[in-house]
């Protein structure tokens, strides 16, 4: 009986997280950050990796400032670089912690954009197009790619952040990406 319980929390804290990813795309960004705090503070800084990577890309839109945002862009980076994809598979079997990768780095370089940090910028947006690869060929992959395009004209031009969609805006997909509609965890869509 523990043990099922036990396997059952994961599930738990990543609708948790779901339910909060919601209330955010719904408009609600202030209660979004704080719920988001909420369970942030109960995963800890040592908990599942699968939960702060997804709470913190997730974290990430909900900031005011653009060093905030990258703070949590940066620690989903770091809790992916954990993930194995024994992990991921436990939540959805569909998942490989390579697909995370084009995402993570494509919304840390829009984060470096904002800052006027172009060089670092263009390493991540690298890295992002490196990563596409591992990305299927369907509206989630397409709408990435097509992010990584937008950014890196946007690169090429002056550097600068221009009016409209934010540089990480993936357009297409909604942000849930699951066959069903659930949420799965990174990639994610800025809403």
């Amino acid at each position: 009986m523990a043990e099922q319980q036990e396997q059952a929390a994961p599930d738990a804290m990543m609708t948790r997280i779901g339910q909060v990813i919601m209330l955010h795309h719904g408009g609600d960004r202030e209660e979004a950050r704080s719920r988001f705090l909420d369970l942030w503070a109960e995963i800890g800084e040592d908990g599942d990796a699968l939960h702060r990577c997804t709470l913190a890309h997730y974290m990430a839109d909900t900031q005011d400032d653009p060093s905030d945002e990258l703070a949590w862009d940066l620690r989903a980076l770091s809790a992916a670089e954990e993930l194995t994809d024994g992990r991921i598979a436990e939540h959805h079997e569909s998942l490989a912690v390579r697909a995370f990768y084009p995402s993570l780095h494509l919304n840390l370089a829009a984060d470096y954009v904002k800052l006027g940090r172009t060089e670092a910028a263009r390493t991540h947006l690298r890295r992002a197009r490196g990563a596409v690869g591992a990305l299927g060929d369907d509206s989630y992959g397409d709408g990435v790619r097509a992010a990584i395009g937008r950014l890196e004209l946007r690169l090429d031009g002056d550097g600068t952040p221009g009016s409209g969609e934010g540089p990480g805006s993936l357009g297409g997909p909604g942000s849930s990406g699951g066959p069903g509609g659930e949420t799965l965890g990174p990639p994610r869509r800025r809403s």
